[in-house]
């Protein structure tokens, strides 16, 4: 793949705090690339000089090779957290109308079809669910057909069923050659639509990769779970162990020999659970939170 982004040693500083201190990496062009880090890390301030909403204290931005202009507003897509719609329009009036703002817009009908609006074209704007709202505003972010898609938590405040059906629109949107720029507060949804992650904190990139290899470097084995009671009798144990959400987590790199060595010491197994490492275990690994404080 190519890059269609380029970050060299990008910073910014407001008054005496750096937000983002001296970051460089690429963006492949038709991946899901996602950016991951705790509040205050510097992730949104990245963004939005990546979208050119803000002016970098230093370094530069490349879109195929080149420093971005004002023709790379025309390139990109952007689905914010908060966007406003107009009152008392249907789910079609309103494409309509956002569609005169662009010289080049993809059609109405391929829009509909792409973000799943069918059954709602007609619907008012003030009668949409959160889920619906959603797609509607992936449509307004498609309606340049941009080269590039920025998505800044777009799933946030959806139940399940409705954040797996966005998903299903982002591959579709993968599928049409379209680079995505994914920020999340979820490590599920990180690890089932992004090729490549760079996790920051403190304004600096502590890891990128692919979700695969970055748990195949940070974890060799498995994780045991048991519930917080048995705390003391681990302790005395001298089994290395984090409570993470009120239990006991026991990283593993082989769980017969740790199941022999709780037995030993009389610790209870009622409740026990062996999982695979996820990314939300790779994150506080790394950063020592979970992702959303």
């Amino acid at each position: 793949m190519t890059d269609i982004l380029q970050i060299k040693n990008l910073s910014k500083k407001f008054s005496e705090t750096i937000a983002v201190n001296d970051i460089s990496f690429n963006v492949k062009k038709g991946q899901c690339f996602g950016l991951l880090g705790p509040n205050g890390a510097g992730k949104t301030t990245t963004i939005e000089m990546m979208e050119g909403i803000l002016k970098p204290t230093a370094g530069e931005i490349l879109f195929n090779g080149h420093p971005i202009d004002k023709s790379y507003y025309h390139d990109i897509g952007i689905q914010f957290q908060h966007t406003a719609i107009q009152d008392y329009l249907t789910v079609g009036e309103t494409l309509d109308m956002f569609a005169k703002f662009y010289t080049r817009t993809l059609s109405k009908a391929k829009l509909i079809e792409m973000c799943a609006l069918e059954e709602i074209a007609n619907r008012d704007t003030r009668k949409l669910s959160g889920g619906q709202r959603q797609r509607l505003l992936l449509a307004l972010a498609m309606l340049n057909d941009p080269k590039i898609i920025f998505l800044d938590e777009p799933t946030t405040g959806l139940d399940p069923q409705s954040r797996r059906n966005f998903w299903q629109l982002i591959e579709k949107i993968k599928a049409e050659n379209k680079t995505v720029l994914l920020t999340t507060h979820y490590m599920d949804e990180a690890e089932s639509l992004c090729d490549e992650i760079l996790i920051v904190d403190k304004g600096k990139i502590i890891q990128q990769g692919t979700p695969k290899a970055m748990l195949k470097e940070h974890f060799s084995g498995v994780i045991a779970l048991l519930p917080i009671n048995v705390q003391e009798k681990i302790n005395r144990a001298n089994i290395p162990y984090s409570v993470i959400k009120q239990q006991i987590e026991i990283e593993s790199e082989n769980i017969e020999q740790t199941i022999k060595q709780l037995l030993e010491s009389e610790v209870s197994l009622e409740g026990l659970q062996v999982r695979s490492p996820n990314l939300e275990d790779l994150f506080i690994k790394l950063t020592g939170h979970k992702l959303r404080s």
